[in-house]
C-alpha cells in the first residue's frame, strides 16, 4: 500500500479539523497526499505509514444498540443487557457498577443467572443510520467492557472476580464464562462488519493492572486469558480488520500475552516503560507512543520543533511504526504536531 511521495509545501494547508476525544483538544487535518485512513492501513498492512499517525485520526463508533447493552451506557443510568446495574458518575464521566451488589457471588453461579442477550434483536439498521462513517478516516467499533476480565468485575466486583481467577473451585467455571463470552464477542464482530462495512478497526477493553503491577501473574494469563482473546482476534482478522487492545495500567510484563493473543496495537499508560517497550516489541505490536515532556507549552517554538524531531526519530524507526498516543493529547503544543507532520513524512519517504 505505500508508496513513494515526495513531501510538498501544500501539505502545510489545514483543509479539515477532527474534534477530540473525551472533550480533549481535537486535531487539524492537512492537505495530505492521501487520506488519514490509507495511511492508518499502511502502518498496519506496510509497517511504513507516510507520516506518524495521531490517535485522534482514528474515529470511533460509540452506538447506543452497544453502550446501552453490553456497554456502560454514556450519561445515564442504565440496566445492561445481562441485568447488571450501572450508575453513571457526573463528577468522572464515567459509569460503574451499583456498589455493594455483585451480581455473581461465585463464577459457577453464571450459568444459571446469567442469559445471553440476542444481538440479532437489536436495531442494527437504526444504529448505522445514526452512525455514518466517512471513509476518509479510518474507523474503530470499540466494545467497552470487553468479554473477559473487566466483564468478569462487572458480574462479581474486582475482589471476589480476582479471587475466581486462582480458585480451585471457580476456575474451570470461569473458563466456561469465558468461552460463552468469547463467542458472544465474535457474533458481535460478524454484526458489527456487517452493519459497517467501512470499518476498519475493532477494539476490545480489558484492563489488567494498576499503576503499579499486574492484576494476575503471567501463567493466569495465558491460561485463562490469552486462548480467549486469540480466538476473538482471529475473528477480529477473518474479516479483514484489525484487532485494538485497551487495557489501562502497569502491563508492560504482560506485553507478550497481548502479542500471543493476536492484538495489532496497545496503548500503553504513563506508567509503562515506552522506550523500552517499543525497542524490544515495536516490530511485533503497534504502540500507542507519547513525549514525556510535560512542559513543552512553557518552551520557545524552536525548542517544541527540536523536540518533535528527537520524538520522531525516537519512534519512527523502520519496520517499527507507532502511533501517537491520547496520553500526548495535552502535551503537545501545534508547534510541535507541525514539525511532528512535516518531519515524520520527510524520514518516511527517506526509507526504503
Amino acid at each position: 500500500m505505500f508508496r513513494k511521495i515526495p513531501y510538498t509545501e501544500k501539505e502545510k494547508e489545514v483543509v479539515d479539523h477532527v474534534p477530540g476525544m473525551f472533550g480533549g483538544p481535537g486535531l487539524p487535518v492537512r492537505n495530505t497526499p492521501v487520506s488519514s485512513r490509507e495511511n492508518i492501513a499502511a502502518l498496519f498492512y506496510d509497517k511504513h505509514p507516510y507520516w506518524m499517525p495521531d490517535i485522534r485520526e482514528i474515529r470511533y463508533i460509540h452506538p447506543a444498540v452497544y453502550n446501552n447493552t453490553l456497554g456502560r451506557g454514556f450519561g445515564e443510568d442504565i440496566v445492561d443487557a445481562f441485568g447488571v446495574r450501572w450508575k453513571w458518575v457526573s463528577q468522572v464521566g464515567g459509569s460503574i457498577v451499583e456498589p455493594g451488589n455483585p451480581f455473581l457471588e461465585s463464577a459457577n453461579e453464571w450459568r444459571e443467572k446469567i442469559k445471553i442477550p440476542d444481538i440479532h434483536a437489536w436495531d442494527w439498521e437504526g444504529a448505522a443510520r445514526e452512525n455514518p462513517v466517512d471513509t476518509r478516516y479510518a474507523w474503530c467499533f470499540s466494545f467497552v467492557n470487553g468479554f473477559w476480565f473487566e466483564r468478569l468485575i462487572s458480574f462479581m466486583d474486582f475482589m471476589f472476580a480476582a479471587m475466581a481467577l486462582i480458585d480451585e473451585d471457580q476456575v474451570e467455571a470461569v473458563k466456561d464464562l469465558f468461552s460463552e463470552m468469547t463467542d458472544l464477542g465474535c457474533r458481535l464482530v460478524d454484526k458489527v462488519c456487517e452493519t459497517w462495512p467501512g470499518l476498519d478497526l475493532i477494539e476490545a477493553h480489558d484492563d489488567w493492572g494498576s499503576q503499579k503491577a499486574p492484576f494476575f501473574s503471567r501463567e493466569v494469563a495465558e491460561e485463562l486469558f490469552v486462548p480467549y482473546m486469540r480466538r476473538f482476534t482471529d475473528r477480529v482478522h477473518a474479516w479483514g480488520r484489525r484487532a485494538l487492545l485497551h487495557s489501562c495500567g502497569h502491563n508492560e510484563e504482560r506485553v507478550e500475552c497481548y502479542i500471543e493473543a493476536g492484538f495489532d496495537m496497545w496503548a500503553p499508560q504513563d506508567m509503562n516503560d515506552i522506550e523500552s517497550l517499543y525497542d524490544k516489541y515495536g516490530d511485533k505490536i503497534v504502540l500507542c507512543v507519547f513525549p514525556r515532556e510535560t512542559d513543552l507549552a512553557q518552551r520557545g517554538e524552536e525548542e517544541q520543533r527540536a523536540a518533535a524531531r528527537a520524538f520522531a526519530d525516537r519512534f519512527c524507526k523502520p519496520g517499527k511504526p507507532a502511533i501517537l498516543g491520547l496520553s500526548a493529547a495535552a502535551r503537545v503544543t501545534p508547534a510541535f504536531l507541525d514539525e511532528l507532520y512535516e518531519y515524520s513524512r520527510k524520514l518516511y519517504f527517506s526509507q526504503d
